[in-house]
């Protein structure tokens, strides 16, 4: 009886100090920029803005010809300057102004990560993007990768965009731990949701799910379950071969033909 009661005394410990370990669980920032969209050719402007709670955040505003814009909300591990190589080929394919920062504790964002902080990043970066010149407010889509699929979700429920393109996406944190760590004790306990299956039925923008066939982070039946789910008119386009983080470079020039289609329908909207 002892023994079983030292195991729930040392299970109920853990779980007050879960967020702790949850946010070790979920975030995978890096502070250290390691190249700049000039390194690939791109003209971009530095932009430094401030979340609802003072937190100051960077990103990069990179100018395009087309009338709608991207808001580009990332995963959850690196910064932005791992992600050039796909800013050039996201700008260079579709001809949009796009806006890349980094959450707060990534790069050159201050503070330490959160699902309330970067919800209130996610909004932060919106009001950025839509002071740029040349972008129109109404004409943005929000365009999410994974953590970035949640965070895209949540925005598209109090800010509704033209349209959402969810790359790589998770139905819930609660779902993800149930996969990855089914007879971990502290399952039950965990506080992070970013439940996107349930709010995703209230965003009534058209929205395009990406996802790869052999996803072994965010299983395929999770952006399934998503397009099921959303309410508005949705698109569905799973990758054959694809895992989580190279959907793009698996699905070859097929990836922006289906960006560049669903686009193009949202801008005669």
């Amino acid at each position: 009886m002892r023994a079983w009661l030292l195991i729930v005394v040392a299970v109920l410990a853990l779980a007050v100090l879960s967020p702790v370990a949850e946010r070790r669980l979920i975030y995978f920032p890096d502070r250290r920029l390691v190249a700049t969209p000039d390194d690939v050719g791109l003209p971009y402007r530095d932009v430094r803005f401030r979340a609802s709670d003072g937190t100051l955040l960077h990103g990069w505003f990179v100018p395009g010809d087309a009338t709608v814009a991207l808001l580009w909300l990332p995963g959850n591990a690196g910064n932005i300057s791992h992600r050039v190589e796909m800013l050039r080929r996201l700008h260079d394919e579709l001809g949009v102004s796009i806006l890349l920062f980094d959450y707060r504790g990534y790069g050159n964002s201050e503070g330490r990560p959160s699902e309330r902080g970067t919800y209130l990043d996610a909004e932060a970066a919106l009001d950025a993007l839509e002071e740029q010149p040349g972008v129109a407010r109404g004409r943005i889509v929000y365009f999410g990768q994974s953590l970035g699929a949640a965070n895209a979700v949540d925005l598209a429920t109090r800010r509704p965009p033209l349209g959402v393109i969810l790359e790589s996406a998770f139905t819930s944190i609660p779902a993800m731990a149930a996969v990855h760590y089914p007879f971990h004790p502290l399952r039950p306990f965990v506080r992070t949701r970013y439940d996107s299956l349930t709010k995703i039925r209230d965003v009534e923008a058209p929205v395009l799910v990406v996802h790869g066939e052999r996803d072994d982070i965010a299983p395929v039946w999770m952006g399934r379950e998503l397009y099921e789910a959303a309410a508005g008119p949705k698109q569905l386009h799973v990758v054959p071969g694809a895992a989580h983080n190279d959907v793009d470079r698996v699905a070859g020039p097929g990836y922006h033909e289906v960006l560049r289609d669903f686009l193009r329908r949202l801008e005669g909207t």
